[in-house]
């Protein structure tokens, strides 16, 4: 524990001050700011030695404990009834949209030759639940300790999923002033199909209204939903491959990660017993800080260095990515709120 202290106090430190940008400036989500604060300390040269020696154990720990705890933690934010509410037709678009915007991102990514793990981390962000996805599937995967594995993918579903709060209202004014207006439950379900993070999703959605922002909620929950069948795939995937490379003798990941197992569980507890609105708010304040503490540390093993080798080929990527999503959004969209 001590050699993670000071590490995880500088991730939780980082949240901290992320939080207070985020009441300074309300337009920025905190979980933005606190990425932007990790990056912000892995561009600092004094504090280079320090990251890559007594600060990096406690680091990792938040990058990826922290981070699997605030994932268990959104199970509560769903119940089974609330995607009921949206019909077979609605479930199956989203599950749609989710396999499509997966297999696509993954294929451009592929095919814009993204290094190690960074293209089934990219998709897992941009087609499920941004940032949470992306430490979801790099556990699975077992690239959580190659923490700039992770790093790119969520500098770029931060990126994307930011300018979606700008972008999507600003479409809807266009689109009402050419004479084709989106009504609140379309511009919601848009909002929920393609936006990444479930705080960008509510800064999105809320600027039209609270129609818009049930509708959204709803619908981004229903895609949070695909991240245990996802983890557990991609699970099984990386336990064949390390059997056919001779390591079955080896420690080999679950098939469902623990954390996933603990997300179903709250998930049914939500779906099925009663729990007072003080329990949800609070759980949402830990799992947010938890989430910004993660990202601080996740931002903090970024190296821009090895990111501008790549960063034209991952940015491409990412636009590529979100301009999928954005169109798969519309048709759940339509489904959703026709």
């Amino acid at each position: 524990m001590r050699e993670l202290a000071p590490g995880v106090a500088l991730a939780l430190a980082g949240a901290a001050l992320a939080w207070l940008v985020h009441l300074v400036l309300p337009g920025v989500p905190w979980l933005t700011a606190a990425f932007v604060v990790g990056v912000a300390l892995a561009c600092l040269p004094p504090l280079r030695p320090a990251l890559d020696g007594p600060l990096r154990a406690g680091l990792g720990f938040s990058a990826r404990t922290l981070l699997r705890a605030g994932i268990v933690l959104l199970g509560l934010d769903l119940a089974l009834g609330d995607i009921a509410a949206l019909g077979w037709w609605g479930v199956l678009a989203i599950a749609a949209l989710v396999g499509l915007a997966f297999a696509i991102s993954y294929a451009i990514a592929r095919a814009l030759r993204l290094p190690g793990d960074e293209p089934v981390l990219l998709a897992a962000g941009f087609s499920i639940c941004g940032v949470s996805a992306v430490g979801a599937m790099a556990a699975a995967r077992g690239s959580m300790s190659k923490m700039q594995d992770a790093a790119t993918p969520t500098a770029l579903v931060t990126l994307f999923g930011t300018l979606a709060i700008v972008v999507l209202p600003a479409f809807s004014t266009l689109a009402g002033a050419l004479g084709m207006p989106m009504g609140e439950a379309f511009f919601g379900a848009w909002a929920g199909a393609s936006v990444h993070d479930v705080g960008q999703v509510v800064a999105t959605a809320q600027t039209a209204g609270p129609a818009a922002l049930g509708a959204a909620v709803v619908v981004k929950l229903t895609r949070v939903l695909a991240l245990a069948p996802m983890v557990a795939v991609a699970s099984l995937r990386t336990r064949r491959a390390a059997r056919a490379a001779g390591g079955a003798g080896g420690k080999l990941p679950p098939i469902v990660p623990l954390f996933i197992v603990g997300f179903l569980a709250l998930v049914l507890v939500r779906s099925f017993l009663p729990v007072p609105d003080a329990v949800l708010d609070a759980v949402d304040l830990v799992r947010t800080a938890l989430l910004a503490a993660a990202l601080v540390g996740i931002g903090a093993g970024l190296r821009l260095e090895r990111l501008v080798r790549t960063g034209g080929r991952a940015i491409v990527a990412g636009a590529l990515a979100w301009g999928v999503i954005l169109v798969l959004g519309l048709g759940v969209a339509a489904v959703v709120a026709g």
